[in-house]
């Protein structure tokens, strides 16, 4: 994926360094840019991946942007070389100023909307333009992750599910919400989204996820749970949910179930129900507690035109709560 058919040589360019990075700053040909450049997708079978699917309508926006000529002025896309960019000076006497000779392709960290547009733009003209860069000789995986991070949260955002996805190593409910919506054997996996942006079928995002999770394990007692063992107790609790409630589970236009403020009333009332099902000594999961729990609710009415058609909020979650609590604690 990295390696140029040919090497690339880049001029005009001036090295320095930040927080003791070596950086390199200069441009090039649009031309050169969409072949010197490639991006890491969040699904990415390393694991290393952090990247959106480019939105092809920002893209076409950058693109008629461009089309107002002289005006159009934008800033530099951000580049992780990898070590695969080699620098030169022209002169001793003047070191920061030279040449790069590029073997590999750079990891676009900031920009693929921009890149995208470009590449749009000199298809459609037939003309070339110059793109500015700045690129660090080389970060580490976890390094360019968390500057993907920062940038994008701190300046103009990525979406809280996409942040929450890139945490997932550091942060229990991060990882515990992202399995959720990656395994096969969840029942969230054909109805929720990493990436934050709904579509037809996917209504739930990871940060919704995440949230409820948070309600949902919140006792000490199961927080203080390996997280493989809070995984297990999620899975358990929503799956047994699905198995209770199948039509309405996969039904979101119909039902309310899977709609955010009953998950998280269920969540919520959820959390007393694994609270009384661990054991005191934290080594055994009374498993069909939970089950038998969650199945006194199966005469609830769900139905969107029902009893919980206009609830709404964190307000309406906590009282709905409270019924749920009442039946789900009789058994």
């Amino acid at each position: 994926m990295t390696l140029l058919p040919s090497q690339i040589v880049i001029e005009n360019v001036v090295q320095s360094k930040m927080r003791g990075k070596i950086i390199y700053q200069s441009y090039v040909p649009a031309t050169i840019a969409v072949n010197l450049t490639y991006v890491k997708p969040y699904d990415h079978p390393s694991g290393k991946g952090y990247q959106r699917p480019v939105d092809a309508k920002r893209c076409n926006d950058f693109a008629v942007y461009l089309s107002k000529g002289d005006d159009a002025l934008f800033t530099p896309i951000v580049l992780n070389a990898g070590s695969n960019w080699e620098y030169s000076s022209y002169d001793k006497q003047r070191p920061s100023y030279g040449r790069l000779f590029c073997k590999g392709k750079a990891s676009l960290m900031d920009g693929q909307h921009r890149m995208g547009g470009i590449e749009r733009y000199i298809q459609e003209t037939h003309s070339d333009l110059n793109v500015p860069f700045l690129a660090f000789h080389s970060l580490d995986e976890d390094e360019e992750i968390k500057l993907f991070d920062v940038i994008n949260t701190k300046a103009k955002g990525i979406g809280p599910s996409l942040s929450k996805f890139l945490r997932r190593d550091s942060d229990d409910i991060s990882w515990i919400a992202t399995e959720l919506l990656i395994r096969s054997d969840s029942p969230f996996y054909h109805i929720g989204s990493i990436i934050g942006k709904r579509n037809k079928g996917r209504h739930i995002t990871l940060q919704n996820l995440y949230r409820t999770l948070h309600l949902l394990i919140k006792d000490p007692k199961v927080t203080s749970l390996n997280k493989q063992d809070k995984l297990l107790l999620a899975l358990t609790y929503f799956q047994t949910l699905k198995e209770t409630f199948p039509m309405e589970w996969i039904d979101y236009k119909g039902s309310r179930l899977t709609h955010i403020v009953c998950l998280d009333a269920l969540s919520i009332a959820g959390a007393a129900v694994l609270t009384r099902c661990i054991q005191p000594n934290k080594k055994q999961i009374d498993y069909s507690g939970i089950q038998k729990s969650i199945k006194e609710l199966k005469d609830i009415n769900w139905t969107t035109e029902g009893p919980m058609k206009y609830l709404k909020g964190m307000g309406g979650a906590k009282s709905l709560a409270e019924d749920l609590k009442d039946q789900m604690l009789l058994t």
